[in-house]
């Protein structure tokens, strides 16, 4: 009986995700042929348009340890990635006076809130931002099934991860 019981139980996990999938791969085949597009008063701005407006706001520079003075003061350090600056590298400098790499400011910005990493100022203006976010937020499903199983372990429990690990 208990093997009986188990086995409806697997079935219908089963069921719930079978029905999921085709519940999404539906929503998916609407939506390109509709070819849902963002509305023109919510516009969105590419990464490559994101990073160019940080430029604009904010050059990049080559750090020059001749440029720094050579006080008590410890040498100065991205507070990022952490590590000293050394010469010739591209550091980015905030309207903030907060310097860091422009690799590691770069990366910052695209992943959390347009703001300074130390002081949270805003480096770039809200509408701006929130354009980036709506591109980053359109991009489709990719087809990653460890994703898919989290997602859908989240939704169903944890049955459904117990049958497949």
């Amino acid at each position: 009986m208990a093997a009986l019981s188990k086995f409806f139980s697997n079935l219908y996990t089963m069921s719930l995700v079978f029905f999921t999938l085709l519940v999404l791969e539906f929503l998916t085949l609407v939506r390109s042929v509709t070819g849902s597009k963002p509305r023109p008063d919510k516009r969105v701005i590419t990464t490559a348009q994101f990073l160019k407006l940080i430029e604009e706001k904010n050059p990049t520079t080559c750090f020059q340890t001749k440029f720094w003075p050579r006080s008590p003061a410890p040498a100065p350090e991205c507070r990022v990635c952490l590590s000293e600056f050394e010469d010739g590298e591209r550091i980015r400098k905030l309207q903030c006076d907060h310097i860091f790499h422009k690799d590691c400011l770069d990366t910052w910005l695209q992943q959390y809130c347009a703001t300074c990493p130390l002081c949270r100022s805003k480096v770039l203006p809200d509408d701006v931002v929130a354009s980036y976010r709506r591109m980053r937020n359109q991009v489709e499903y990719d087809g990653n099934e460890e994703e898919l199983i989290f997602l859908l372990s989240a939704l169903h429990g944890n049955s459904f991860h117990r049958l497949y690990f």
